[in-house]
């Protein structure tokens, strides 16, 4: 590069990865490929960071880092997680995701990572019920209506393609709509339950992803079916500390990150010592790589605690960027 060579990156606005129109299976692959290199150890995932400006607000900043090797890419994502933001008319997750040429430190693209967020999230609850929910899982009992509750749902039944689908989150408001959009979009009935036991007793999988303000033990460990697949994700905890007690297996996205922390959905679990590195039975990524067994029988009862990885915002960072480039979006800004 000469002294007179401009540093040029690439901008993608909401609008532009709205365009893309990514598919079930683009946004699956890749995160999966986020997983494998995870597996392989091609990564560096550094501990998430939070930023509470004021406890009033009711909400913090998470503050994701990470690089993908066989990317060729470095990433940091910023997301506001505000929990009255409804009330305003906003998503209550907006995030940017910083894209970076690990080589250099040179910017390489700034993204909206909003949808980003949303996909992402509901990729890696589906990828992990397709190695650790029963193959002929059929009924869905599904708790939340945030913005990743429905990339949850929609990518859970492009796996499973669900007979049953049932939803619950705390305004009446809130799961109606959300059980509109979903039975518009997948062409199928969705349940709209007026209570936890009602939406998840018995179901093959149950996704918690409620959002309260402090702990609460909403989810009874006597409503789980054995052989259920449990993925609880709320930031704060809605699940009795009972509830590692019935699983035959407890997966994490990541257990530096489970680990630490003020917040998740099994954070009352890791101080008690319920859950530790001894009673782990392994990562994602390396059941995806074939490292360790996903589910193996019918009847093992499995629960699979993600916190959200910056690889799979990186990974699926770079598709959206890809497929961009080949549709011409975004805009090219003038760094120096």
């Amino acid at each position: 590069m000469t002294a007179i060579d401009p540093v040029l990156f690439t901008f993608l606005n909401g609008s532009d990865i709205e365009r893309l129109e990514l598919d079930d299976t683009e946004v699956l692959d890749a995160v999966e490929q986020g997983l494998l290199a995870q597996g392989h150890g091609e990564t560096v995932i550094e501990p998430r960071v939070h930023l509470t400006p004021d406890p009033a607000f009711n909400g913090h900043f998470n503050v994701l880092r990470g690089y993908v090797a066989p990317l060729g890419m470095a990433g940091v994502k910023i997301v506001g997680d505000y929990v009255d933001n409804y009330k305003s008319g906003l998503p209550s997750e907006m995030a940017l995701l910083n894209l970076f040429d690990p080589r250099t430190g040179m910017p390489l693209a700034v993204l909206d990572a909003t949808a980003i967020t949303e996909m992402r999230t509901g990729a890696l609850t589906a990828l992990g019920a397709r190695h650790l929910a029963k193959s002929d899982s059929k009924v869905l009992g599904h708790i939340g209506a945030r913005a990743t509750s429905y990339w949850n749902v929609r990518l859970l039944d492009h796996v499973f393609d669900l007979d049953e689908i049932r939803v619950h989150s705390r305004r009446p408001e809130s799961r109606a709509a959300f059980a509109k959009r979903l039975a518009d979009d997948l062409g199928k009935p969705v349940i709209v339950t007026d209570d936890w036991k009602s939406c998840v007793e018995g179901a093959d999988i149950v996704v918690e992803a409620s959002r309260l303000e402090r702990p609460e033990p909403l989810l009874r460990t006597e409503w789980i079916a054995p052989g259920a697949l449990v993925v609880p994700y709320g930031t704060m905890s809605a699940v009795e500390l009972s509830l590692t007690d019935i699983m035959d297996k407890v997966v994490v996205d990541d257990w530096g990150q489970c680990r630490s922390g003020p917040f998740g959905a099994l954070r009352a679990h890791v101080e008690s010592g319920r859950l530790s590195e001894a009673t782990l039975h392994g990562e994602l990524c390396e059941i995806v790589t074939g490292d360790k067994p996903g589910r193996e029988r019918s009847d093992e009862t499995i629960l699979f605690w993600h916190r959200g990885l910056s690889l799979s915002d990186i990974a699926l960072g770079a598709a959206v960027l890809a497929k961009a480039g080949e549709r011409g979006l975004g805009q090219k800004l003038r760094f120096s």
